[in-house]
């Protein structure tokens, strides 16, 4: 063998055993592949969204959703269009009546595609709102764009299960 072909061949060797220790450190260490994933980005978000909810912390928030006109909100059969009609008109009013709150997201569903996220998840909400104990859970879906280097909530929608009509007596028939 050519002493240059001796090279390349090392150099060929050189670069396929480095090519599988770095495969291997991939797949031994799941979370450096999670660190890249789109979908994980989307998912913290998320997750941070419900971690703001729970302070009642309007600057995190503002920092999580997109700050303009663009933003839509539909919570049980209300719609909300831009950002500061939702965090003014519904969003803040809602936290500041609300104490001990407890917002958690789970089975989060991810999907990315370009700039443009959407995820569907359930949710659960305790509080303790005046007098009364809210409870309520539900599934959500929340809509992200990517602005710069950040995943932005531009749509959120979610929906409680229809609670039974209460059972009622019927009403004595009349008699004529």
């Amino acid at each position: 063998m050519k002493r240059s072909s001796v090279r390349r061949y090392g150099r060929r060797a050189a670069a396929l055993v480095l090519a599988v220790a770095a495969a291997g450190a991939a797949v031994a260490s799941p979370a450096a592949g999670a660190a890249h994933d789109p979908a994980e980005h989307v998912r913290k978000v998320l997750t941070r969204n419900a971690a703001a909810l729970e302070r009642g912390d309007m600057a995190a928030l503002d920092k999580i959703w997109a700050n303009d006109a663009s933003v839509t909100v539909f919570e049980s059969g209300h719609a909300n269009y831009g950002w500061a009609d939702y965090r003014d008109k519904h969003l803040a009013p809602e936290l500041k009546e609300m104490k001990n709150v407890r917002y958690t997201i789970s089975d989060v569903r991810a999907k990315v595609s370009g700039t443009t996220a959407w995820a569907t998840f359930k949710y659960a909400l305790a509080a303790d709102a005046g007098a009364r104990r809210v409870e309520v859970s539900g599934l959500g879906t929340a809509v992200l764009e990517r602005r710069g280097q950040e995943w932005r909530i531009v749509h959120w929608h979610t929906s409680a299960p229809r609670r039974a009509p209460s059972s009622q007596p019927n009403p004595a028939p009349h008699k004529h």
